[in-house]
Formats: C-alpha cells, sequence, structure tokens
C-alpha cells in the first residue's frame, strides 16, 4: 500500500523569508567538528542566538542536562533572554540543524497544518560517523509535538535544497547526484522525491559547489533566493582563485534558467570574501550561507574588507529586515556557518 506524499495532500516547504514560530538548533559539542578550537565558536554562536530571539523563539536540541546548564551559562553571558529560548533533551552527534533538523512543511487548509519530513541522513556520504543520533532528530521533535511524520526513504540534506516558496526548488547537482547519496537513484527519480517530498512543482540545477566544502557543493554556500524571484549568488573576481570559473559557470547556468512563469531569475551578484585558510585547509567561507530571521538575515563574515561590501549588498535585498554581520571566522572552521547550523520552523 503506498501512502499520499505530502504534495499529494498540499503540503509545501515554505520559503525561509516566509514567517517563522522558531529557529531549531543544535547545540555545538563535537569537538572534531572544529579541533583545538570549538571552545572559541561560543561567544558568536551566542551573538546569533540573541539575534534570532529579537523576533522568534529558540529551539535548542542538548544532549543532557549538563549542556542545557554549559548552554545557558553562554546565552546569559550574551545577553540572551532566556523566555526566548526553550531546550530539548534530544541527543545529537553533531550541530549542523540544517541538514539533520526536521523539514516543516505546512498545509493551512489541512486538519494538521504542519508535517514533518524525515529524510535519512548519513553525513554528507559518510564522512562523518557516527550519526546515529542527528538521523532521528526530525521524528523525535514530530513525537513531541504529535505531528505526523513522512519517510520518503533516501538521503537528503536542508543545505542542499533551496526554495522560492512559490514551486520552485534550487539544487546542485555536484551534491544530489554525487553517488555517496543516493547511487541507486537518477536525477529524474530524486527530481520525483524533491516535487512529492517537498511539495514544489519545478526543480532547477546549477553544477558546482565552492572548494573547501565538504559537503559536496550544498547550493546554500552559492545561490538563495531572496524572494520569489530574485536570487543572490557568490561570484569570485579574482580570475587566479580557483572558484572563479566554478561560480561562473554556475552564473551562466542561472541566467539560463526560466520560472514557472516564464520568467527569468533576477540575479544580484555578491562577492566572495577572501580566501579563509587554516592549517593549511581552505575553508568554505560565503557570505551565502546567511540565515533569514523574521527580522533579521544574519550574515557570517570573516574580518576581511569585502565584508562591509557584501552586507550592503544583502541589505538591499531585504529593505523589510535589518541584515546583522557576526564574525563567523572561528565558526567556519567547523566547515559551516549560520545557516548550516539553523533551520526555521514556519508559521501557518
Amino acid at each position: 500500500m503506498t501512502h499520499p506524499t505530502p504534495q499529494a495532500q498540499g503540503y509545501y516547504f515554505p520559503a525561509e523569508f516566509a514567517p517563522h514560530v522558531a529557529t531549531w538548533l543544535s547545540w555545538p559539542h563535537k569537538e572534531a567538528s572544529w579541533p583545538g578550537k570549538i571552545h572559541t565558536i561560543y561567544p558568536y554562536y551566542a551573538q546569533f542566538v540573541k539575534v534570532l530571539t529579537e523576533s522568534e523563539l529558540v529551539r535548542i536540541n542538548v544532549v543532557d542536562a549538563a549542556m542545557q546548564d554549559f548552554a545557558t551559562a553562554h546565552l546569559l553571558k550574551a545577553g540572551v533572554p532566556m523566555d526566548k529560548v526553550e531546550f530539548f533533551l534530544h541527543p545529537t552527534n553533531d550541530a549542523w540543524c540544517r541538514d539533520h533538523g526536521p523539514a516543516f512543511l505546512i498545509n493551512p487548509n489541512a486538519a494538521n497544518k504542519k508535517v514533518i519530513v524525515d529524510w535519512n541522513y548519513n553525513a554528507w556520504g559518510d564522512k562523518y560517523p557516527p550519526y546515529d543520533l542527528d538521523d532521528v532528530i526530525p521524528t523525535r521533535i514530530a513525537e513531541h509535538y504529535g505531528l505526523p511524520v513522512y519517510y520518503p526513504g533516501i538521503i537528503m540534506e536542508g543545505g542542499s535544497v533551496e526554495f522560492n516558496g512559490a514551486g520552485t526548488l534550487l539544487t546542485s547537482t555536484a551534491c544530489l547526484l554525487n553517488p555517496n547519496r543516493n547511487p541507486q537513484l537518477n536525477q529524474e527519480q530524486i527530481e520525483g522525491y524533491l516535487r512529492n517530498y517537498y511539495g514544489v512543482e519545478q526543480i532547477l540545477w546549477v553544477d558546482e559547489g565552492i572548494v573547501g566544502d565538504d559537503t559536496d557543493g550544498h547550493i546554500d554556500d552559492t545561490v538563495r533566493f531572496v524572494n520569489a524571484d530574485t536570487v543572490l549568488t557568490v561570484v569570485e573576481p579574482n580570475k587566479q582563485d580557483e572558484n572563479h570559473a566554478i561560480l561562473q559557470h554556475n552564473l551562466k547556468q542561472l541566467q539560463q534558467m526560466r520560472l514557472l512563469n516564464g520568467k527569468q531569475l533576477n540575479i544580484v551578484e555578491l562577492p566572495m570574501p577572501d580566501a579563509v585558510v587554516y592549517e593549511d585547509q581552505r575553508l568554505p567561507a560565503s557570505y551565502a550561507n546567511f540565515y533569514i530571521s523574521n527580522q533579521h538575515v544574519i550574515v557570517p563574515t570573516f574580518r576581511c574588507d569585502k565584508d562591509d561590501q557584501a552586507l550592503s549588498i544583502i541589505q538591499q535585498c531585504f529593505p523589510e529586515r535589518t541584515v546583522v554581520g557576526i564574525d563567523s571566522t572561528e565558526i567556519i572552521w567547523g566547515l559551516g556557518s549560520f545557516h548550516c547550523l539553523s533551520q526555521q520552523e514556519p508559521a501557518v
């Protein structure tokens, strides 16, 4: 017996710029993700939480009561209003809630206005085992709230997909067609899953991700929707930089795309920061890894002379919100930033 899919029941994944009830996080605790430096990230992480609490609840997965106390101490030190923070004893392996957190779909006309899709999760192609605790986070959250859960049965990460809220999903072949995810599926079959379980009608593909990205090319480091027909995309002006050709290729692909209504995308170019290198490793620093909250756009900055230019470009794209830059130089050693760390829970 086949169960009806979320799309067949009128559910869809809203755009990040649609209203939220809350932002979900998983408190960072895995030393191996920030080798030798995890202690340096907490002040910046707490600053991120503080900005989030100015316009929505923050719901944080923690391993145990001791971790909740540790987190609370850091948040209080940063001046976070703790009445806007809710903790959940949901043990995790790592902090990347964009990828292991719940995909909330909504249908304002259904009896259950909100459901959760629990994709399988394998830590970006089995790169960082174990990930058994992360893999069950969506179902644990659904159980807490009594929400229906759908199980597509394939690997998918939240950072690999980007939505305009009007039927279009943007992703990358570098990630979704990588044989370390779903080798048994071809592009057409993967598109079927995306339509059925995200409630979209159109899938647009760029090819590449940025250098240093251990996720094999997540879209949330390269191209982001700012409204239903406009994208911000990163470009590398320096022709000697290894990201230059990759990002020019993506730009040309975006220029060829048409939305469901036949319109071209409005494309706003965003510079890449100067290369961030630590211990001889190029890190996936990108201004595109911003997070859109109800009142703010929280942008990673990198102690670079392009920071102000990037913030200004992003601010022009979000006239209704305040753009806030938070230094992500320490956080990016974990190979992700604010968007990778967070997952929105939509209002409905």
